[in-house]
């Protein structure tokens, strides 16, 4: 038997969850709307849910790469609190070479204004120049890469979010969604336990 859940005479259906992941192209906003008509993310993602999704976090105007957006409410709270220390992965290109001096003081940790940023892990790209440069972090800081190589005089020319919670763009072409299958769903609900 089930229950049928009613409101002023009509019946209630329960939301269905959706979890859907986006390969963010540049000059796209993080916002459910833009009072400036500017594009939204939520363009790109209007055929992949009749419920209304959210995006969980956000990425920079100008950042490419991993979002994850739902309508699974607790899974988001989850997953933006800091202490679940979800792991981002980032390629980032720089306007000129990453000194290895450099490299090794974001490596130890930057003293910025809101504390102290030590990521994860930093490494030139394998196969690239110097200039490009992956770093993992985990810290949900505004714009927390571009303000690590800004505060030692370095310009970030593209900053593309390549993993997103064991999340990664593979198979996913810029501007492209798909919904994460039922082990991907298991695999994020594990991680925040």
């Amino acid at each position: 038997m089930t229950d049928v859940i009613r409101y002023n005479g009509e019946t209630l259906k329960r939301e269905k969850m959706t979890y859907v992941l986006l390969n963010k192209p540049k000059d796209y906003l993080t916002t459910t709307d833009d009072p400036q008509e500017r594009k939204t993310i939520m363009q790109l993602v209007d055929k992949a849910s009749k419920e209304r999704i959210y995006p969980i976090g956000r990425l920079d105007r100008n950042t490419t790469g991993l979002i994850l957006l739902t309508n699974d409410g607790d899974l988001t709270d989850k997953l933006s609190h800091p202490r679940h220390n979800i792991t981002k992965i980032y390629h980032v290109e720089l306007d000129k070479n990453l000194s290895q001096g450099d490299m090794n003081k974001i490596a130890y940790g930057i003293e910025l204004e809101d504390g102290m940023m030590k990521p994860d892990e930093i490494s030139y790209v394998a196969g690239g120049i110097k200039k490009e440069i992956g770093i993992q972090i985990h810290s949900g800081k505004n714009r927390i890469v571009r303000r690590l190589f800004e505060h030692l005089g370095y310009e970030v020319v593209k900053l593309d979010r390549v993993v997103y919670a064991n999340l990664t763009k593979k198979d996913l072409p810029r501007g492209r969604w798909r919904y994460l299958d039922e082990k991907e769903i298991i695999q994020l609900k594990h991680l925040i336990k």
